[in-house]
């Protein structure tokens, strides 16, 4: 609703708001629900994008799966009915790339392994999703007309930035929280742990900083790009602009904030 304001894009809210709900789902197998051996599975039942590979999957997970491959095939075939082509290809590979980062931090915690702070953001930036909600986000609002014009979606530069700004948010309300459940990283944490002297509070100055210039970056792009739709750069600045109520949590792990401006909106 943040980011596609105008009343004219319901069917672009409906549609982007499956796989915005994808990824939390398939973030809390990883985070939470999934042994090794069972997400090392289903990472690769999605980087096979075949349900010939889903006999060995448990239940819950499976119907996770198959449920991804219906989703991501209906928006597929709506996108082509609208605007000509068929982007299913870019949506298949957005959520392999999402899933082998998310497998990638199951390992580290599941091995006990602490990366570095440069190697965890890097990885981070990938699972935060936000690339597969630009993917879907850039083909639901009629760009990419042929696969020659999709590939720039692919080498944006907005994407990184939205991911980097949803990724230290997070970590800024992870650090804060050591009793979360499931298992998760904090980029300030790992800071910390590499800078000798420096404190918790240090650490998120730091973080904040580079948030502000990560969108420095972001509005630069959005600004002087040329590749892309007025409707899409203002759709991922309302993006980021919706970041920090969504990590905004009080004491009781609530969003007092973001519920009223539900209440305000409806």
């Amino acid at each position: 609703m943040a980011s596609l304001t105008d009343p004219s894009l319901s069917e672009q809210r409906i549609e982007l708001t499956k796989p915005i709900a994808l990824v939390f789902l398939i973030d809390d197998i990883y985070d939470v629900y999934g042994t090794l051996d069972e997400l090392i599975l289903f990472t690769e039942a999605v980087k096979r994008w075949d349900s010939n590979t889903l006999e060995q999957l448990p239940y819950n997970l499976r119907i996770c799966v198959e449920a991804l491959y219906k989703v991501t095939q209906e928006i597929s075939d709506k996108i082509f009915k609208k605007y000509g082509f068929n982007p299913n290809e870019f949506l298949k590979q957005a959520w392999r790339n999402l899933c082998e980062a998310f497998l990638v931090e199951a390992k580290w915690f599941a091995l006990g392994h602490m990366p570095m702070a440069d190697d965890y953001l890097k990885n981070g930036m990938v699972s935060t999703g936000a690339h597969v909600v630009i993917v879907h986000l850039f083909f639901l609002l009629g760009g990419g007309t042929s696969k020659e014009s999709a590939m720039i979606i692919n080498d944006n530069k907005i994407s990184p930035c939205l991911a980097k700004i949803l990724r230290l948010w997070d970590d800024l309300g992870s650090a804060k929280d050591v009793n979360q459940d499931g298992h998760d990283g904090s980029y300030v944490i790992y800071y910390v742990k590499e800078n000798k002297g420096c404190s918790i509070q240090n650490a998120r100055d730091h973080v904040m900083g580079m948030i502000t210039n990560t969108w420095k970056q972001l509005t630069k792009e959005c600004l002087y790009q040329n590749q892309f739709s007025d409707t899409f750069t203002k759709a991922c600045q309302t993006l980021a602009r919706t970041i920090p109520l969504m990590y905004n949590y009080d004491e009781n792990h609530s969003l007092p904030l973001m519920e009223d401006y539900i209440k305000s909106m409806f």
